[in-house]
């Protein structure tokens, strides 16, 4: 009995060897790789570390994609910078709303960069070999000097940040590169926008979008003049108008009123440290008016709220963030050949996520391929 199902089983495996050999080739692709999923939580999960002048110095991100991992499924980014409070993780968080709703989420690496600062005016708690960011003067807004490493500077953080997203070994198909600000994060873009040495030659186009500043880097010695749209109680009651207003003359501006106005970050003299110490002022107004630039003021950001710069140098600017903004796109499109764009987003106040979430931002912030 043993033999004959030994028989048996030995002409079942002949058959059915015969019968495999008979079938068509089959070709087993690998299946491809399921897309990552971003990381969208302000959470330390989402965070990573961006080594800075070589190291041991670094600085933290917020990220939806990793900076070291290939992904060909990235073709743009936005770099989101905090305001005042320093509170990159809320600033994710308004980035990450924004790219939901642009239907961006799946092909855009969102990074919010942290300036955290324990300089004796700041006292935020920094982890080993965090650099503590300047928090007053020439200061992070404006490419000042770090307060723990002389040879770092805070435009430094986002120039390496660039150089890593024009990496076409980790981002193959990444063309695009945002960087947007609000209110103090705002006074970074703008400035940062005008000095930044990483742009030229990185293979990516860069643009800007600059929204609610308290101040701006004046490209010369002429301030707007108290006079029709300019005039403190016209700026004050500006809200109720959704277009931008273009009513401003300009003109010298008595220095006894506010003896530093022209000085840098609130114009351009005396910059003797920081990023922007080298250059020339030619270097920084022709950065200025030759990139893409879109500013976007709120409606209603007429009141001197939410770390409003009050200072004489900044009042030297408008009595409003909203009238500032007007006056100095105005000045450097018809004055100065700039071609930047303005948006007035209606009934926002000094609010990043109500401004950056409208649909009136969305385009410049996701730009189309």
């Amino acid at each position: 009995m043993h033999i004959v199902s030994r028989s048996l089983g030995v002409r079942w495996t002949l058959a059915l060897a015969s019968t495999l050999l008979t079938l068509p080739a089959v070709s087993y692709a690998k299946a491809p790789k399921a897309a990552v999923a971003p990381c969208t939580t302000a959470t330390p999960e989402c965070t990573d570390w961006v080594t800075l002048g070589g190291g041991p110095s670094r600085s933290m991100i917020y990220s939806t994609y990793p900076l070291t991992t290939p992904n060909p499924s990235i073709h743009r980014a936005l770099i989101m910078v905090h305001g005042t409070n320093r509170n990159a993780d809320h600033y994710f968080r308004t980035a990450v709303s924004a790219a939901f709703l642009a239907d961006a989420l799946p092909d855009t690496v969102v990074i919010a960069p942290s300036f955290l600062s324990h300089d004796g005016r700041c006292e935020d708690k920094l982890q080993p070999n965090e650099v503590s960011w300047g928090c007053g003067g020439d200061s992070w807004r404006s490419g000042g000097v770090s307060a723990s490493n002389p040879n770092l500077t805070s435009f430094d953080f986002v120039d390496e940040l660039l150089r890593r997203l024009a990496d076409k070994k980790i981002f193959p198909n990444l063309t695009q590169i945002v960087i947007a600000g609000h209110s103090a994060g705002g006074q970074f873009v703008h400035r940062y926008e005008m000095a930044n040495r990483a742009q030229d030659g990185l293979g990516v186009a860069v643009s800007y979008v600059v929204a609610n500043p308290s101040s701006y880097a004046g490209p010369d010695a002429s301030r707007p003049l108290p006079a029709d749209d300019g005039l403190p109680a016209n700026e004050v009651a500006g809200w109720n108008l959704e277009t931008p207003h273009t009513n401003f003359s300009y003109g010298p501006f008595d220095a006894s009123k506010a003896s530093k106005y022209d000085l840098w970050p609130y114009g351009l003299e005396q910059r003797t440290s920081g990023y922007t110490a080298k250059m020339t002022d030619e270097q920084l107004k022709k950065q200025l008016v030759s990139r893409t630039t879109t500013y976007l003021l709120s409606q209603v950001d007429t009141l001197p709220l939410g770390g409003f710069d009050g200072s004489p140098n900044a009042m030297a600017q408008g009595a409003t963030r909203r009238s500032r903004g007007e006056a100095f796109v105005k000045y450097i499109n018809e004055h100065m050949g700039a071609k930047a764009n303005i948006l007035i987003i209606p009934e926002c106040g000094h609010n990043d996520r109500c401004v950056y979430t409208t649909d009136t931002a969305l385009p410049f912030i996701f730009p189309k391929p």
